[in-house]
């Protein structure tokens, strides 16, 4: 009866143990998040922004993987660009709360929202406009939006759909890093087309 208890007990051990463990997919997530923080993309799992297609092809649905690049001594306009047949396509729909010279008197459920009377409507950078994604096609796919504001450009995709097998049956470990630092050149190169204008 007592070897009984004790192949129990070790057995239950065993299995806590077990469940403990992150699953493969865990893991592979895991690898690609800790790899974009070493090549400093700062990676973050965010909800969906409301103008960005997530979940079941809904705006501001789920949950999404944002990657922010920090590019020191750089000044870029806010701006936000949203994936449309391969190609960025600008989001003109945002109010930008911040002071400028043009003025525009917003409906109060809105300014209810921002809360002062007076917004400012940033005119629509269009300086990526049609321009193709041009990334790996282990990630083209997954990519949703990107994001300037002041020092940073931030992209949002669904990292998660990269790391699974049925998402992505190309992936393999040894690709990361590679997809990774071409998503990092082309978010510098769309950094620096913006800042143009």
């Amino acid at each position: 009866m007592g070897i009984f208890i004790g192949v129990l007990i070790v057995l239950f051990v065993l299995g806590s143990m077990m469940a403990l463990k992150p699953n493969g997919i865990d893991q592979r997530l895991d690898r690609l998040r800790m790899t974009a923080r070493r090549l400093q993309l700062n990676p973050k799992l965010v909800a969906c922004p409301d103008w960005i297609k997530g979940k079941d092809n809904e705006y501001g649905r789920g949950m999404m993987g944002q990657y922010c690049l920090v590019l020191d001594d750089t000044q870029l306009p806010h701006t936000r660009y949203q994936v449309i047949d391969g190609q960025w396509r600008p989001d003109s729909s945002f109010v930008d709360t911040t002071r400028d010279t043009t003025k525009l008197t917003i409906p109060s459920a809105i300014r209810s929202n921002y809360g002062h009377a007076d917004t400012t409507v940033k005119k629509t950078n269009f300086s990526l406009d049609k321009v193709p994604l041009d990334l790996p096609v282990s990630i083209e796919p997954f990519i949703k939006g990107l994001w300037t504001k002041a020092n940073s450009i931030i992209i949002y995709w669904e990292d998660i759909a990269y790391v699974r097998p049925l998402s992505n049956p190309a992936y393999h470990h040894s690709l990361i890093e590679k997809d990774l630092l071409a998503l990092k050149e082309n978010l510098e190169k769309w950094a620096i087309e913006v800042q143009k204008t």
